[in-house]
């Protein structure tokens, strides 16, 4: 059986190329093109045409940036070393076929063109047993299962990212073909910043859909509106280490990059462009599906050489940890959002001082020691975090007081914002969560509570920066650009008409002072509710010293009392007392442990929430029952003729 004519070739043989795509519109319509071929291939769902598109559209770019590089590299007068190689590049046997286009002496697209002449199957069967086993060996030996020690930097990110496709998933050689001629129109003449960010912004809502639906995808991406809130607190800055030890997509390394990035200005030094994309994030992702990803996201975001560890951050145990090997031993800034609900075995908790199954509290743990210490007067490092309700308010085990007892004592913990029920709903998680934001090296005095949750969001109204009340810079949005659902019940109370509203942004940096103070923020004074609670369980443990010092009487006056084989009616009087005195202790030890682990729930409870009341009097509301039941009621009349007639 013959193919049928490859269209494409046909139209370029005149050295025709595909048109620019010129807007983010125009690529998010063509991506969604591309995506739609993969439906009807083999494809049907987003966690399977995601990572197809993902190799591809990786190899796609890698190859304008080997083009670009290498035309650099010429004009320049220096030597050039490729990754890829022919045939094995996207230019020979993906690249559509165009005569009079000649690299390195044969023209583009010459593999494809052979391998359409051979056949029905020759492109899988190249693909399969050819091309993927290659890129699988420029990272490790396929004999010996062992590094690749000659692969450059490069190579190794492109072998970690192809090692989850094992094959072509499309069934379809036509639409393979159509696919590739699509993902080719994004050409060498869009690798520029401004391209790759609205590239990358295409790749995100793709990955966005790996969470819709309640899809397992939701577990690993963070909304982009609240990972840019984040960023926008913590303010990383060029020459520092940005870390997320569960990084998931990418998401909080991508959008720190941006920040740094666009702060850095239009004409950044080289050597500083050098750092920013070599030596400045870092990540750590345990899902085989996702780390590739991952990679491919940082890529396209234009951090050329992401610094990701593959395997199980609690256990320490790496599949792959090869791009990881420059990592510092702590970080100056830590962004991240760890798995709500999971649980973890006796291989990842023996490696905490406080063991507990509970993931988040594992990871709080982890962060805790990655955090760089504070130096020669540096504040030391700074953490902006997702944490569930759950870890902020349970006390009733060791592990969860433990944990953010040693939070507040090593960090200053400035500020917990409270987040709407809602903002996870999209990517497959209707948890409550908060933010968290803190400081090593000094311990919590105050800290700040900021209350969001009052606003209404859903997957038709996800969270936005500018509930924050940030501009896309960090800046503080104008009260008329702040969205309704935030301010319209505040607009609607007695007197505020006149006053600027008090969003998180712009009251952040007045925190700690009366000024930062509002209907949606407080302040509590840790220090003082700390020694509250010494003064609260004073008395219960001077019962219990008490209580001790008259149980070794006892137990003394037992021994002797045993010693003189005294009646034994005495004796277990004398026991007796002794279990009563044992229990007294323990219920003394309770109330105490209990006052002290109450100081450690965290959740935020807004006191400044303006309640309201009813005010009708209880005939006028039986009055008003009483309407209600007769509008139902002549509505039901009514549908009643309107079915009868």
């Amino acid at each position: 059986m013959m193919n049928k004519p490859d269209k494409t070739v046909e139209a370029t043989k005149k050295g025709k190329l595909p048109k620019s795509i010129a807007s983010m519109q125009s690529l998010s319509s063509f991506v969604k093109a591309i995506c739609d071929v993969m439906r009807r291939s083999n494809c049907a769902s987003a966690l399977q045409y995601v990572p197809e598109l993902t190799w591809i559209l990786f190899l796609r770019i890698l190859d304008a940036q080997e083009q670009k590089a290498r035309e650099e590299a010429e004009a320049l007068g220096n030597d050039y070393s490729p990754a890829l190689t022919a045939p094995y590049r996207w230019q020979d046997w993906a690249a559509p076929f165009v005569a009079d286009m000649l690299l390195e002496g044969k023209p583009i697209g010459w593999k494809r063109k052979a391998l359409f002449e051979a056949g029905d199957g020759k492109l899988f069967e190249f693909i399969n047993n050819e091309l993927l086993p290659h890129l699988h060996s420029l990272d490790v030996d396929l004999n010996t299962q062992q590094p690749n020690l000659n692969a450059s930097r490069k190579q190794r990110v492109i072998g970690r990212i192809m090692t989850a496709v094992e094959k072509v998933r499309v069934d379809s050689e036509t639409n393979l073909r159509d696919i590739l001629d699509k993902v080719h129109e994004i050409h060498i003449d869009h690798i520029d910043d401004t391209h790759f960010f609205t590239l990358s912004q295409v790749y995100e809502d793709l990955l966005l859909k790996m969470g819709e639906k309640n899809s397992d995808g939701g577990q690993f991406f963070t909304p982009r509106e609240v990972i840019r809130g984040m960023v926008h607190v913590l303010d990383p800055q060029a020459g520092e280490t940005v870390y997320d030890p569960c990084c998931g997509t990418g998401g909080f390394l991508a959008v720190a990059f941006e920040h740094i990035s666009r702060n850095l200005g239009n004409a950044p030094a080289a050597t500083m462009l050098d750092v920013l994309k070599h030596d400045t994030f870092f990540g750590r992702e345990k899902e085989n599906l996702v780390f590739p990803i991952a990679l491919a996201n940082l890529i396209l975001h234009g951090i050329d050489q992401p610094n990701l560890w593959h395997g199980n951050t609690l256990t320490n145990r790496p599949t792959y940890g090869g791009l990881f090997e420059q990592a510092p031993p702590t970080f100056d800034v830590i962004l991240t959002n760890p798995p709500f609900g999971g649980k973890e075995g006796s291989d990842a908790q023996k490696n905490y001082s406080f063991e507990t199954g509970s993931t988040q509290v594992l990871f709080l743990q982890h962060i805790l020691a990655e955090l760089k210490a504070p130096l020669d007067g540096k504040a030391g490092g700074r953490c902006g975090i997702v944490l569930d309700e759950g870890l902020l308010f349970r006390n009733n085990e060791s592990a969860f007081v433990e944990t953010k007892r040693k939070l507040v004592d090593e960090c200053d913990l400035w500020c917990i914002v409270s987040l709407p029920g809602g903002v996870f709903s999209t990517a497959g998680a209707g948890v409550k969560t908060n933010l968290l934001f803190f400081t090593k090296g000094k311990k919590t005095e105050r800290i700040w509570y900021y209350d969001l949750s009052q606003v209404k969001i859903g997957k038709k109204s996800p969270m936005t920066l500018a509930h924050f009340g940030f501009d896309k810079q960090g800046g503080v949005l104008a009260d008329a650009d702040l969205p309704g659902t935030l301010t319209g019940d505040w607009l609607e109370q007695e007197g505020n008409q006149s006053k600027p509203f008090p969003s998180f942004a712009r009251l952040r940096a007045k925190h700690g002072t009366s000024e930062a103070e509002s209907d949606f923020s407080w302040t509590i004074d840790f220090t003082a509710r700390r020694a509250k609670a010494q003064a609260d369980m004073l008395p219960f443990l001077i019962e219990v010293k008490n209580l001790t010092e008259a149980l070794l009487s006892l137990k003394e006056d037992l021994k002797t009392q045993k010693k003189d084989k005294a009646d034994k009616e005495k004796i277990s009087s004398i026991e007796e007392a002794i279990k009563a005195k044992e229990k007294a202790i323990r219920e003394a030890q309770t109330k105490a442990a209990d006052i002290d682990a109450a100081v450690y729930d965290l959740k935020a409870v807004n006191p400044n929430v303006k309640a309201i009341s009813d005010t009708r009097t209880v005939l006028e509301i039986i009055d008003n029952i009483n309407l209600q039941g007769q509008t139902v009621a002549t509505a039901m009349n009514n549908l009643r003729r309107m079915l009868t007639q």
